[in-house]
């Protein structure tokens, strides 16, 4: 077990910048049994991340053209299927969930405890407007925060298995996988402070959802777990984003320091895109549970008393 003197010494020796960091798992090290080795390994995470950086901020021109790809496939997939027979991919759908579910939870368990530990000892204002964001570059949780934006990448895989087996493609689906897409590329490059925040509770709601996804695929749905609990949490994660992103801007344009690190692109497409999110899943929440369970209610009792 790693002392904080020597987890210190360590990665400030190894950080080019020469701004002491404390992996996480040093803070609490009844922690650092959970880790692996390779997670707290600052001389390999390191360049890693910096490598990746390097090529994200010069290549902006990368998420474009994964969109443009995935928006072929949105229009013409289709078409190609539309006087064919579905592909029967259930089994390559259910371990895909599965990946996606196990992925996310160990992202969730590895960020959200650093989340609560900064938000339990920094300000509200520091945490999503200040430097304390540093603590997401390096370690453990600078690892999980980029491949949380990578992971936007493989998750429009998604759409494929919807296209294949002819099932309906809304626009929540795609605009979604869009929008995230882009909007997590840029936060990442621009360091938008709150990103990590994002991160956590993404990786908590994937956790959840895509793990009910490979249950019902494996036609093993759960009888206590109802799917509306899954549209009640990304509702409650596009509050909490709204939230934030309105603390962002007040913190830019009202506070009298006025020194809050987000920049105004970041800023308006963050509210735009959580802003859209809430009005589309409420909307979605409202048809599926709502509308959609009146009228089987009203069907019932037509049929039970006419």
């Amino acid at each position: 077990m790693r002392s904080i003197e020597e987890c210190t010494r360590i990665d400030t020796i190894t950080d080019p910048s020469g701004i002491p960091y404390l992996e996480f798992s040093c803070i609490y090290p009844i922690l650092q049994g959970t880790y692996m080795k390779w997670e707290t390994n600052m001389p390999l995470i390191w360049p890693t991340l910096l490598r990746n950086y390097s090529f994200m901020l010069r290549n902006p021109i990368t998420p474009f053209i994964a969109i443009t790809l995935y928006g072929i496939m949105c229009i013409y997939g289709p078409r190609f299927f539309n006087n064919r027979k579905p592909w029967n991919f259930r089994n390559g759908l259910a371990a895909w969930n599965f990946f996606l579910s196990t992925f996310s939870f160990v992202g969730a368990m590895r960020l959200v405890p650093q989340v609560l530990f900064l938000l339990t000892n920094y300000p509200i204002r520091e945490n999503i407007c200040g430097d304390v964001g540093f603590f997401y570059s390096r370690g453990s949780s600078g690892f999980y925060v980029q491949m949380f934006v990578l992971s936007k990448f493989p998750e429009l895989i998604d759409t494929f298995f919807i296209v294949v087996h002819k099932k309906p493609l809304i626009f929540l689906h795609w605009y979604h996988h869009v929008t995230v897409l882009l909007y997590c590329w840029n936060a990442y490059v621009t360091f938008v402070p709150a990103g990590p925040i994002f991160a956590a509770m993404n990786y908590s709601v994937h956790a959840v959802m895509y793990g009910y996804y490979f249950l019902m695929a494996m036609r093993m749905k759960p009888w206590w777990f109802k799917p509306i609990f899954i549209t009640v949490i990304q509702i409650a994660q596009m509050v909490a984003g709204v939230i934030i992103t309105m603390l962002n801007f007040y913190f830019s344009t009202f506070d009298p320091e006025r020194t809050c690190n987000i920049g105004w692109q970041s800023l308006l497409s963050g509210f735009l895109m959580y802003g859209t999110y809430l009005y589309l899943f409420s909307q979605f929440f409202l048809k599926r549970y709502y509308v959609m369970g009146r009228d089987i209610k009203s069907k019932h009792y037509v049929k039970k008393f006419v």
